[in-house]
């Protein structure tokens, strides 16, 4: 499946727009609690322990929007937008985009 923060992809023509789908992840307190807890491994004011904890959340919300994409019938995502909130000391990862036919 083609997923682009793009509008459009080069060389193909969007044909059908299936709507809107998001996909979400959030790593609860304890996650986050546990990853600054073990900040052991900081070099240079950066923690592989907490960009690894973010990097599966992002995976996790794009695979989970590539899925409802795919259960519209899309083979294509495009505006493709990421964010990241604080909630309750909890981090939501969001992915959202468009679920498209493209030929």
């Amino acid at each position: 499946m083609i997923v682009t923060t793009t509008p459009s992809v080069e060389g193909y023509q969007i044909t059908d727009y299936k709507g809107i789908v998001v996909g979400e992840a959030i790593l609860g307190a304890n996650v986050i609690r546990d990853v600054f807890a073990g900040i052991t491994d900081i070099l240079g004011g950066r923690s592989g322990a907490y960009e690894e904890e973010l990097a599966k959340a992002r995976e996790t919300a794009l695979a989970e929007m590539e899925d409802r994409a795919r259960d519209a019938g899309a083979n294509a995502v495009v505006g493709v937008d990421l964010d990241y909130e604080v909630i309750n000391n909890m981090l939501m990862v969001s992915a959202s985009g468009t679920a498209v036919i493209m030929g």
